[in-house]
């Protein structure tokens, strides 16, 4: 019992140069407890800038950052400059996908901070392409392990939240993903406290009294999203759509056009769900036509489950105090037993390369890093794992880059990474058509692969199959 008390009082110590106590030592186990919903007696945050927030981060720390639309951008700005005067050295800043500049990863701050990334954006990939930041190949779903493992160490947790109410809760509003491991295991919070982040419903709840520092601001969220999809975005939706979502089904769509696109094209489904990590704006339509009524699932009925956004304005105003929707840790939303009890389970997610036998690579193009293994392999297995024996594993791409290459290649290139396996692949579409690839020998999948490459293609592919194979393909 005194270990307990001992670990979740560690919150309460350290940083006093702002004039802040951080409680008393001898708390005990039963009038403290690191979760975040519960109030902690007599106890408030203190109210400051930015800047002087973060005082709390000392050279060594480890600081977790909120990311996708709840990346608390004023408060990342605020560590940069911080640590550039101030002498900071050696600070690991971990996060997700995060929105907005990274400062904090550019040359001048080589030394002062390094980003370590459990699923990467556009805003550190040079970064870690140039050596000065470092990348986790990880599950999304085993991400919150990392903290409750104590693999990850977080000092600080920068998040941003929407105001307190008349109890004093705040919501993390539309990233919960691993933010509540990371919260319990953080020894100082610093709160951007934003009256335009959504309250959500579900595991997204936190007492003001778990902040250290609290910062007032009022600025628009990230966004991500609504352009027009491509005539060639737009005929892989509608294969999707047409001939792999059933009515009833429960979805799942990645991140990006492709998954857009198979939204616009599903307004004459019936009683579809949604159970996805993510889910954009192109949700809503379906909610208000009745296409998406969550009807028929078998857990979370008449309820969209979801882990983090990134979208429109017209995302957030949706989900904000929607019970309808509920926010949910990664850990349990990526849960592979979880997504499999769902009817017919459809998983939709995009990829950057697929070789002739279906290895699929989607986080690397050859050597470089990309982004991340995400939560792909998650929902490709709960789907094929459905307890109905209904789930669809779908990987959907484009056939060719923007520079005309084959995205279906004879060998993956050199250095890049397999982030679902051909022995998990099932579905694999372009805008030429379906492979069908479970259950077919590797002479049946190249023929299957070739056929749904671009017509410029198929007769190099072709060659490359009968070389590596030895035998034509055939289906």
């Amino acid at each position: 019992m005194a270990s307990v008390a001992q670990r979740v009082s560690s919150r309460f110590t350290g940083v006093l140069s702002l004039g802040v106590s951080r409680g008393n030592k001898s708390r005990s186990y039963y009038t403290y407890s690191p979760e975040p919903a519960q109030p902690l007696p007599n106890r408030e945050p203190k109210w400051t800038t930015a800047l002087e927030a973060m005082q709390c981060i000392k050279s060594g720390d480890t600081v977790f950052i909120q990311g996708a639309a709840a990346t608390p951008v004023e408060l990342v700005k605020a560590m940069t400059e911080y640590g550039k005067t101030s002498g900071l050295k050696g600070v690991t800043v971990c996060h997700m996908h995060t929105e907005g500049n990274a400062g904090y990863t550019e040359a001048d701050c080589d030394g002062i901070f390094r980003s370590l990334s459990f699923f990467m954006a556009k805003n550190v990939r040079k970064a870690v392409a140039e050596g000065r930041s470092d990348t986790i190949p990880i599950f999304l779903q085993d991400i919150p392990k990392l903290f409750h493992q104590k693999i990850i160490k977080p000092n600080v947790a920068l998040i941003q939240v929407s105001p307190p109410d008349q109890h004093g809760y705040c919501s993390i509003g539309t990233s919960v993903d691993c933010v509540r491991a990371a919260l319990i295991h953080s020894k100082c919070i610093v709160a951007q406290v934003n009256p335009q982040m959504p309250r959500t419903f579900g595991d997204s709840q936190i007492h003001q009294s778990h902040f250290d520092f609290a910062v007032k601001v009022d600025v628009p969220l990230p966004e991500h999203g609504g352009e027009p999809a491509t005539e060639v975005e737009q005929k892989i939706g509608s294969l999707i759509a047409e001939n792999l979502v059933d009515d009833g089904a429960t979805l799942q769509l990645g991140i990006g056009s492709i998954p857009d696109a198979v939204l616009a094209a599903l307004h004459d489904h019936k009683d579809l769900g949604i159970h996805s990590e993510m889910f954009a704006a192109g949700t809503i339509p379906l909610f208000k036509s009745g296409a998406i009524t969550n009807n028929k699932k078998v857990i979370h009925q008449g309820k969209t489950i979801g882990s983090f956004l990134i979208g429109t304005r017209a995302l957030y105003d949706f989900v904000d105090n929607n019970p309808s929707i509920e926010m949910k840790e990664v850990n349990y939303v990526n849960n592979t037993h979880i997504i499999s009890q769902n009817p017919k389970m459809t998983a939709i997610n995009s990829c950057i390369e697929v070789d002739l036998s279906g290895q699929v690579v989607a986080d690397s193009i050859g050597t470089r890093m990309y982004s991340g293994f995400g939560g792909q392999v998650d929902f490709i297995r709960g789907a094929a794992e459905g307890f109905d024996g209904k789930g669809k594993p779908i990987i959907a791409l484009p056939s060719t880059t923007n520079k005309g290459e084959s995205k279906i290649s004879p060998f993956i290139k050199q250095g890049a990474g397999v982030v679902t396996t051909r022995a998990h692949v099932h579905y694999i579409v372009t805008e030429h058509g379906i492979a069908s690839l479970f259950g077919a020998s590797l002479r049946q999948r190249a023929y299957a692969l070739i056929n749904i490459a671009h017509p410029k293609h198929r007769e190099a592919l072709e060659k490359a199959a009968f070389e590596r194979l030895k035998v034509m393909p055939s289906p």
